[in-house]
């Protein structure tokens, strides 16, 4: 009888779900009609020219300036690893209060 009742749950919620996953009717619409789902934006659609200036900004934002030095990580020595691991455990320890 509980068998019973666990499998009549059981097939209730997977129905449930299943169903949920329907997704939105307007989006399935269009790719029944082929069409590509395309978020819907106010904005006119960038040139290439502006397309080309934006790719320019965003790779010259990622290149390393010149009169910046470039900084290398050094190596800890095993004492300083230990205060650091002590001074992390001992905030850790502040912050739990």
């Amino acid at each position: 009888m509980l068998l019973r009742a666990a499998l009549i749950l059981l097939l209730a919620l997977s129905a449930a779900t299943a169903s949920a996953q329907r997704g939105d009717r307007d989006r399935g619409d269009r790719s029944e009609r082929g069409e590509r789902w395309r978020p819907e934006s106010r904005e006119r659609p960038m040139n290439p020219e502006q397309r080309q200036r934006m790719r320019e900004d965003v790779r010259d934002a990622y290149r390393k300036a010149p009169d910046q030095p470039v900084k290398t990580r050094q190596q800890m020595s095993p004492e300083q690893r230990e205060k650091l691991r002590q001074d992390i455990r001992d905030a850790n320890k502040d912050l739990r209060r």
